[in-house]
């Protein structure tokens, strides 16, 4: 005999908002992230964590305390704290001797890793070394990407994508020239990223489009990838697929050519032309005697007083 999952109700008004709020959506919430420090992590991957976690808040946990676990060959810790701290994304530091300043990237899929690449920390230079004004808190970054790899790569490719999936931040409706603030800049070249972080300056131009200039804001990143562990192509499709409430509904009757012009069909009654109404011109108007051979009368018979 099988057994029965039990449903278990909650008691109080703030267990029951918890539980919907973890309830599955048609719209997701933004994603969160949660950095946590491996049981060897070293001062430089420390600080690498907090840096990042100043640019991700609000929607990051950072873990204070230190965790030995090794996300390569034993996958549990980090799904234990995705679900524990609701996160689909983890940024894991650790120190070794075989692998340096060594940083695991990755997200989750039904709180299940989905794919991690590993990045080897080669430079880094900290926020609190560049003297310059930062950006606020919960600031949305604009994410450019410069390299040939990012495109042909698959790996290159894979890690474009988690790095738009981590920095993205809240998907909003409309934005407004002093919002766009800061700039997050990624560029492959040798096997190598390069991450830059620049704040925007809108300097006058004398015209209404300002002149645009880009501060050094830090943290800046050289890395190397090192291993990676990605999702197999069922799985990976699997994680982008939509709910059909989410996507747009066929037209009924309409069609596009291969140089998109927009065509459609429309079903109509047959119509009777003898009755269309024309425009009534001098030329176009009936002779009396068509008139009378249309009503029946033989014009030849007609007697002429």
């Amino acid at each position: 005999m099988e057994a029965l999952d039990r449903v278990v109700k909650p008691k109080t008004k703030r267990a029951k908002r918890f539980i919907e709020k973890r309830e599955p959506k048609l719209t997701e919430n933004t994603k969160n992230a949660m950095l946590i420090k491996g049981g060897n992590a070293n001062l430089t991957v420390a600080e690498v964590l907090k840096n990042i976690y100043a640019l991700k808040k609000p929607f990051a946990v950072l873990y204070k305390r230190k965790n030995i676990t090794r996300p390569f060959e034993d996958q549990s810790s980090l799904e234990f704290f995705s679900k524990k701290s609701d996160c689909s994304l983890f940024l894991f530091g650790s120190h070794s001797k075989k692998r340096p300043n060594n940083l695991i990237i990755g997200r989750m899929y039904d709180y299940h890793i989905l794919d991690m690449i590993e990045l080897g920390i080669e430079k880094f230079v900290a926020l609190k070394d560049i003297k310059n004004s930062k950006c606020p808190e919960g600031t949305k970054p604009m994410l450019i990407f410069a390299g040939d790899a990012f495109d042909i790569d698959e790996e290159h490719r894979r890690l474009k994508s988690l790095l738009i999936d981590f920095f993205r931040g809240p998907v909003v409706p409309s934005i407004r020239l002093a919002g766009l603030e800061h700039v997050l800049h990624f560029t492959a070249v040798d096997e190598k990223i390069y991450m830059r972080s620049y704040k925007v300056l809108l300097k006058k131009s004398g015209c209404k489009i300002p002149r645009i200039e880009l501060e050094d804001m830090g943290p800046s990143l050289d890395l190397m990838i090192r291993r990676t562990h990605l999702a197999s192509d069922d799985l990976y499709k699997l994680s982008l697929k939509q709910p059909k409430a989410l996507k747009p509904k066929k037209k009924k009757n309409v069609s596009h050519d291969v140089f998109g012009t927009k065509y459609g069909r429309i079903h109509m009654q047959k119509q009777d032309l003898d009755k269309l109404q024309t425009r009534k011109m001098k030329g176009l108007k009936k002779r009396p005697s068509e008139k009378k051979t249309e009503d029946g009368e033989n014009p030849k018979k007609l007697k002429l007083e």
